[in-house]
């Protein structure tokens, strides 16, 4: 069954097509891979999704078709996501981070709270922090951890409104191998505990190897998709990531790592790291 389904998705700026006519599909429980080079409109396929770009097609959720809902409403049927910075409050501990996305902001919750006291049990939110190696930082001030716990609070923030689908853009930019392999198990055992997940992220060593299905935008288009080993040997694939015609100023995402890893018995990997 698919929990997120998006049929005919296109978005313009200015009359130039960021995204033409993508379709893509999230199954219950699995980890879907939206992979492309600079400025192939992968973050604005998510900023669509989510409702924070004005698109053309259909976006179903659930079951249930959210293209006309706001990007609030979009949240609270279930539809989260990160961001490629964290933004998080910086005089706020990590707790405090998390229980400010775990509240439910609207007229209702406003007139609960004048009646009724909030209710500070953070068992589950402790348990979100414990799933990411976070428990130990609870208290701590974002400013006090490394880039890499950063990225992680804006995972677990994200966890905490309890999401049925979660859309990560570039959870592991910035990131070192190490981080990397940490991050890419830990989204994958919330993956295994069923939660569905669209990833974005450059680290093609990373979507390689934990995501089931994988989507590859250029230009706005859909070139490829398949499984991990479908996707190391397509021909377009590896021509999108080689090719020499994508530059900063044809979109707004930075600094990819073109290397196609080596799969597994030794298939050649091809290309190598672009940091424009």
């Amino acid at each position: 069954m698919a929990m997120l389904s998006i049929s005919g998705l296109s978005v313009s700026f200015g009359g130039k097509r960021a995204v033409d006519d993508f379709n893509l599909e999230v199954g219950a429980g699995s980890l879907v891979g939206l992979i492309g080079p600079n400025g192939a409109g992968k973050t604005t396929t998510i900023d669509a999704i989510t409702g924070f770009v004005p698109s053309q097609g259909a976006v179903d959720f659930d079951g249930t078709d959210i293209s006309g809902l706001s990007s609030t409403m979009r949240a609270r049927a279930g539809l989260g996501r990160t961001w490629q910075s964290s933004e998080l409050f910086d005089d706020l501990t990590v707790m405090e981070n998390l229980q400010v996305a775990s509240e439910r902001v609207d007229v209702r919750g406003f007139l609960r709270d004048l009646f009724r006291p909030r209710n500070d049990d953070v068992s589950e939110l402790t348990k979100i922090l414990d799933s990411l190696d976070l428990a130990g930082s609870a208290d701590a001030l974002p400013t006090d951890l490394s880039h890499g716990q950063r990225k992680l609070v804006g995972v677990a923030r994200a966890l905490a409104a309890q999401p049925k689908v979660l859309c990560m853009d570039e959870p592991a930019a910035g990131l070192d191998t190490v981080e990397s392999q940490a991050l890419g198990r830990r989204i994958r055992s919330l993956v295994d505990g069923g939660l569905s997940v669209l990833l974005i992220d450059h680290d093609m060593g990373l979507v390689l190897t934990i995501c089931d299905y994988l989507y590859v935008l250029d230009f706005g288009q859909l070139i490829a998709e398949g499984t991990p080993a479908q996707i190391r040997a397509d021909s377009k694939v590896i021509t999108a990531y080689l090719g020499e015609r994508h530059s900063d100023d044809h979109g707004d995402e930075h600094g990819v790592d073109t290397a196609v890893p080596a799969a597994p018995g030794g298939t050649p990997a091809v290309g190598g790291t672009t940091d424009g």
